[in-house]
């Protein structure tokens, strides 16, 4: 069997890894594939140093946009709730749902914070009442919110 060959990633490669990661390959997959695509180099001292700083600059920067979200998270948590008006029809039933857009619009003229509207999770809202959402702020960090759904 022939020695497998270290390279750094210049990309991600699916099932193999991230951008600055060291891996082992084989020698062929290296030398056909993975060095004249331009997808990875042979790992030396430099390089290794170079890809080391590479994830140490990315991790402050995924604390600090954690630390945002948290920050964010405190705001929004100080809003008691976020009324969204909807047309009522008989035994206080909406008409149609409450989606993550108006829960969006919600929070941003309330607070003036813009969220995007695809990390909210909505539940089902078919009568009027109060309800809590789930907004995504990170992938470390999540808010409970409290919206109040009033006939309009």
């Amino acid at each position: 069997m022939a020695k497998r060959i270290q390279l750094v990633l210049n990309q991600d490669v699916s099932k193999l890894g991230r951008l600055g990661d060291l891996v082992e390959v084989a020698p062929g997959y290296a030398r056909n594939y993975l060095i004249p695509q331009g997808i990875g180099v042979r790992a030396t001292p430099g390089l290794l140093k170079q890809a080391e700083r590479r994830r140490a600059l990315a991790h402050q920067r995924f604390l600090e946009q954690k630390e945002a979200a948290e920050t964010q998270k405190a705001a929004l948590q100080s809003v008691s709730s976020f009324t969204i008006p909807k047309q009522v029809g008989q035994e206080d039933a909406i008409f149609g749902s409450v989606t993550d857009r108006e829960v969006a619009a919600a929070i941003l003229e309330t607070t003036g914070q813009d969220v995007d509207r695809h990390n909210i999770t909505v539940p089902e809202v078919r009568k009027t009442g109060s309800y809590t959402v789930e907004l995504k702020l990170h992938p470390e960090v999540t808010a409970q919110l409290s919206i109040q759904v009033v006939a309009q």
